[in-house]
């Protein structure tokens, strides 16, 4: 099997991600579903070929990680197709890979359905903004569409910390660093400290993943900078207190202040699906005013929501609020919104559902 001719192949067929595993027709993922590629099931022998294939696409880069850790994660691109993210992986003994396939070009934001308090965020010189979600709710999409917005509108200079790099940014108005974990620099810890050396304006972290990372970020954005980056949250308040939770409950208190001080929003998506089969983000958007500061420093993130729902000429909108604009709009149906609400009990209510919809 040639691996360039098939994934440009899955390109043009609009494939989302690719599975590569043993004992399955490789696979691709659309509007939601994963569907066969061809009828012939692929045994270790074939999946080993095609993982080998892949890292000689990526400038024959070596499989050394993947054959000692038994996991690996790196991005590479085909010529006139499209870059590939992948993460390769052992599993009952034989070589496997899902492919993420992303677009050479830049995302643009009404194509996608990101509202414009979001792309707003651009405008930001400082503070802490944090894209929420699961995984594959489109966090790394909703981020690069923002950095693009800042590289084309504002004189600054970007860093990107990845694993791996997704999309590339090339310099426009602003200058771009785009630094991949385990090729360009260790860990995102050990990157952001150099960052601090590198004169940024913006730094965009892929993941918050642990408290030393965190703690480097709140610095980061005390000291003037603003910086971006996710977690695998959903909803304000559960994001602030997974922040807080990384923490030792000595060190909780003094990082409740320095979070009500440098956070500036919370942007939490989800994707819903359409009864076409497509899929939409909904979002959820939590900017930090006095009350919500508060709130974090006082531990009292249960109540954010309440605030959230009564803050809507400042650009705030719930999760939930905006499922039932969704599905009032006709756009998803009343299954698909209670699938994703935070209180599907109020929301069914406020929609006037039967009770035996939940």
């Amino acid at each position: 099997m040639n691996v360039e001719s098939v994934l440009t192949d899955l390109v043009k067929a609009r494939a989302i991600d690719v599975f590569v595993i043993a004992g399955r027709q490789l696979s691709y993922k659309l509007g939601g579903k994963i569907l066969n590629w061809d009828d012939e099931r692929m045994m270790p022998d074939d999946t080993e070929d095609f993982i080998q294939q892949i890292y000689h696409l990526c400038n024959d880069r070596p499989m050394d990680r993947l054959d000692s850790i038994g996991d690996d994660d790196f991005s590479f691109a085909i010529k006139g197709a499209s870059r590939f993210r992948v993460n390769a992986y052992r599993q009952r003994g034989t070589l496997a890979a899902v492919i993420r396939v992303v677009p050479f070009d830049l995302p643009d934001s009404n194509d996608l359905n990101i509202p414009d308090e979001v792309v707003k965020l651009s405008q930001l010189n400082r503070g802490m903004v944090l894209v929420t979600g699961p995984a594959g709710s489109g966090k790394s999409t909703t981020l690069a569409t923002i950095i693009d917005r800042i590289n084309t509108t504002r004189n600054v200079h970007i860093i990107t910390l990845e694993n791996p790099i997704e999309f590339l940014h090339r310099h426009q108005m602003s200058l771009v660093s785009q630094r991949e974990l385990q090729i360009d620099t260790e860990n995102y810890a050990v990157a952001l400290r150099a960052a601090m050396r590198q004169s940024p304006n913006v730094i965009l972290i892929g993941e918050l993943r642990d408290s030393e990372s965190i703690a480097i970020a709140l610095t980061a954005a005390e000291t003037g900078h603003l910086v971006l980056s996710t977690l695998h949250t959903v909803g304000a308040a559960n994001t602030v207190d997974r922040l807080i939770d990384s923490f030792n409950p000595s060190q909780q208190e003094q990082v409740r202040m320095q979070l009500s001080m440098v956070l500036e929003c919370v942007v939490s998506q989800q994707l819903v699906r359409l009864d076409d089969g497509g899929l939409l983000p909904a979002f959820e958007i939590m900017r930090c005013n006095n009350a919500i500061r508060n709130l974090i420093r006082e531990g009292r993130t249960h109540q954010i929501a309440q605030i959230i729902a009564t803050s809507a000429d400042e650009g705030m909108i719930g999760m939930d609020a905006a499922l039932l604009k969704l599905y009032q709009e006709g756009t998803i149906n009343a299954s698909e919104m209670l699938n994703h609400a935070i209180v599907p009990e109020l929301l069914a209510k406020q929609a006037g559902l039967p009770e035996d919809m939940l």
